[in-house]
């Protein structure tokens, strides 16, 4: 009689936490987290990218040597800058936008200095690897946005009733969205 009792408490438990929405929160958070992970592999192609396009730069500019060390520099800092994807702190988020702000900053200068080397922008090279870096920057944001549409799916979930006496009982904190570099909306300035 006894695990008679045991198991139905454990069958009317698991009732009540599925139509509380504990799974749909799971779900959803790991579809977060998940994004997460899609953001970084956007960043890490461009970190990819970059020596192609340095070497093909420095090709050209063999004079620029501080334009390239900088960017190989803000490189190096934002691979360094990994963010824990059970982690997505403010702190941490706020750490790995400033590296990568760097990054953008950097490339910024190098593509400026591409300005001053005609033979350099009609090389296929640089034009194929420019489309790339494009593309890429594209990708980026794109993942910024998927990520932060499924953040809202999930602080959605936990927040409404009853889901959120569900987050309550199991400790489910609301994810922080990705939030722009206030610099970034500025246009930057690039000087030599």
């Amino acid at each position: 009689m006894k695990k008679i009792v045991k198991y139905l408490t454990v069958v009317i438990a698991a009732i009540t936490l599925s139509s509380c929405g504990y799974n749909g929160m799971v779900t959803a958070q790991e579809s977060a987290t998940g994004q997460w992970a899609n953001v970084e592999s956007s960043y890490q192609r461009r970190a990819d990218l970059i020596p192609s396009l340095v070497s093909t730069v420095k090709g050209y500019a063999k004079h620029e040597s501080e334009t390239f060390t900088k960017v190989i520099e803000a490189r190096a800092k934002a691979t360094s800058v990994n963010i824990d994807a059970n982690n997505l702190t403010p702190e941490a988020m706020a750490q790995f936008q400033k590296a990568q702000q760097g990054l953008s900053g950097a490339l910024s200068k190098l593509m400026m200095v591409s300005e001053s080397y005609p033979d350099l922008k009609a090389s296929d090279q640089f034009i194929g690897l420019q489309s790339q870096l494009e593309g890429t920057e594209n990708r980026i944001n794109v993942e910024r946005n998927r990520f932060n549409d499924a953040v809202k799916k999930y602080n959605t979930m936990i927040r409404k009733f009853p889901g959120n006496l569900t987050a309550m009982i199991f400790s489910l904190d609301k994810l922080d969205y990705f939030k722009a570099d206030p610099s970034s909306s500025q246009a930057p300035k690039v000087e030599f």
